[in-house]
């Protein structure tokens, strides 16, 4: 039903293997569908059996008793249509059940490396094949290989309504053919356009305070109207299309069964067949052109289920389910650059070249530079966001790549430069989303110096968040984000410009949290240019066009850029700014 394109791995891709997982019930509805389209050589039976038997006996008792087999054969027929439905729910629930947390997961990895193409898409592709293999499309697949039955029985009738037959299952097949080459591709790209037009329409509504207090709305509606039309456009012209070839199916289809009682009433004449064959060869020639029909009538959902499949195996191609390694013991915090060369996704040039610095456990590090001179990639790099164009970067000895991501994420703390928090409780957000513990929750709060403000919202912990924020300022999203980041004792964090959005009465609390936090020897990396923060740290890097210009003790580093002896040849001749009152 759904082939594997030539340019994609010759390994199977999970999706195909969840497939092959499911033959046994693809088999059973194929099996059922024997029994299904034997079942409807009944009516064309009935009728010829009334019209030869009952009709030309005169037999009332015939006739009554045809008729009871008649209900009880349509009786078994539509228990055996419902049976083969259920199978195919079945079928569709279990590849999703099967696939939806894979796709989940792939769905991030792809949103890391290519940020541009962020979206939740696979995940209505999902839907999208699901539901077409619990429609009705897939009973013309079912059926359509049951055509060559309905043919003999035609000829057996008579040698020219098999020839009909096959003229007629000739022309739909070719319109079949034609609504494939003719739709198809247009098909594919109004589905890819709505991606985009919805993929844009979401990232507008991130941001719709800024376009509401700019009155931007115009303008931005304006672009999302022009790639909504290049949808809409696409959609109507391949609908066009597919709506005259259904149409012009539908009455070809009536036209041949009409046809073929003409056919029948002049070999009737002629007696070369009895007048209960005229009726029964017409029904029987609708029953066999019917999977063609429906075929042409669902073609539009199966080029849409095609093109979610092919996007779907395209994402398990390049994002395949990760194995779990072999537990590591958990991390003390001594980190390790080594020769680090990345390259940010979608990127052409290194935004950090050949970097190299070492940290001990419960070292403070800050990461200092001008603007683009990669320390947000650094911050990125370390914690395995990122892959490496070259080098290694090694927590306790082991490469931050080597490790599960579920089983060292608890032992890493992250607070990046644009915070963002779930729709969920102000607990829930902290705890990270698994099953809050109450005493992690306050210490992590208390330690963030948060725990205060958080008793004074509504509802204390229990009070409810929209992934925007909504009830929070932007300094306490942050300080929520740094209670997010210390949850759960992790050992190395992290923090990059934590004091961005801070008052004084916030930067105070962040001070007191990295005082805490030294004196429970964790690893930190903090990105800042604040004086009194980098009164805590024991070592400083100084970074400019991805290279590092100095690494080394606080005392050292800092002499050095105040007396000129580091000089940063960024581009510009900006300086790191070091802010805040004298050292």
């Amino acid at each position: 039903m759904f082939k594997k394109s030539d340019a994609r791995q010759t390994k199977p891709t999970e999706l195909e293997e969840s497939l092959k997982a499911c033959k046994d019930g693809f088999v059973s509805a194929g099996i059922f569908s024997l029994f299904i389209n034997v079942l409807m050589l009944v009516p064309a039976i009935y009728m010829l059996q009334v019209y030869d038997r009952a009709l030309g006996s005169r037999s009332v008792e015939t006739l009554v008793m045809l008729t009871i087999i008649l209900v009880v054969l349509f009786t078994t027929l539509a228990l055996l249509q419902m049976v083969r439905s259920a199978i195919l729910v079945r079928v569709g629930n279990k590849i999703d059940q099967s696939m939806n947390q894979k796709i989940f997961s792939a769905m991030f990895r792809q949103a890391i490396d290519k940020p541009e193409q962020q979206s939740a898409q696979p995940l209505t592709d999902l839907t999208s094949l699901r539901q077409f293999l619990t429609g009705q499309g897939p009973i013309a697949f079912f059926d359509g290989p049951w055509l060559p039955i309905y043919i003999v029985v035609m000829f057996i009738f008579h040698f020219w309504f098999g020839v009909a037959t096959i003229v007629a299952a000739l022309i739909l097949i070719a319109l079949a053919y034609a609504n494939e080459k003719w739709t198809g591709k247009m098909l594919a790209r109004a589905g890819q356009a709505n991606i985009q037009s919805t993929q844009y329409a979401g990232s507008c509504l991130r941001n719709a305070e800024v376009v509401h207090a700019m009155g931007m709305e115009n303008n931005i509606r304006g672009r999302w109207l022009n790639r909504h039309m290049d949808f809409l456009s696409n959609q109507a012209d391949a609908s066009d299309r597919a709506g005259i070839l259904s149409n012009t199916s539908k009455t070809l289809r009536m036209l041949f069964q009409s046809l073929m009682l003409g056919l029948g009433a002049y070999l009737a004449i002629e007696q070369e067949i009895t007048p209960g064959m005229v009726i029964a060869g017409s029904i029987l020639m609708g029953r066999a052109l019917a999977p063609l029909d429906l075929l042409i009538a669902s073609w539009k959902g199966f080029s849409q289920a095609r093109s979610a499949y092919d996007r779907l195996n395209g994402l398990f191609d390049n994002y395949r389910t990760q194995s779990e390694g072999m537990p590591l013991p958990p991390p003390e915090g001594a980190l390790s650059i080594q020769s680090m060369v990345v390259i940010p996704p979608g990127g052409q040039s290194p935004a950090l070249n050949g970097l190299g610095f070492a940290l001990g456990k419960g070292e403070m590090l800050a990461v200092v530079g001008p603007s683009a001179a990669g320390k947000s990639t650094l911050a990125r790099a370390v914690l395995g966001i990122w892959p490496l164009a070259n080098g290694t970067a090694r927590l306790d000895g082991a490469d931050i790549h080597q490790w599960d991501k579920a089983q060292l994420g608890p032992y890493l703390g992250y607070l990046p430069q644009d915070i963002e928090l779930f729709e969920g409780t102000i607990s829930e957000n902290i705890a990270r989303f698994g099953e809050p513990e109450p005493g992690k929750v306050v210490d992590a709060a208390r330690l963030a110096g948060v725990h205060e403000l958080i008793l004074g919202l509504p509802n204390g912990y229990d009070t409810p968040i929209a992934s925007v924020g909504g009830v929070l300022s932007g300094g306490q999203r942050q300080r929520i984000g740094l209670a997010r980041a210390v949850y759960d004792s992790p050992r190395l964090i992290v923090l990059d410009e934590p004091n961005s959005n801070l008052d004084d009465q916030g930067e105070q609390a962040l001070l007191a949290a990295l005082e805490e936090l030294k004196r429970r020897g964790v690893t930190v990396i903090l990105i800042s240019h604040r004086k009194p923060i980098l009164r805590l740290v024991d070592k400083m890097l100084v970074l400019a066009d991805g290279r590092a210009v100095a690494f080394g003790s606080r005392d050292d580093v800092m002499k050095g850029l105040q007396d000129g002896t580091i000089a940063i040849g960024n581009k510009g001749g900006n300086r790191p700014a070091i802010q805040g009152g004298g050292a």
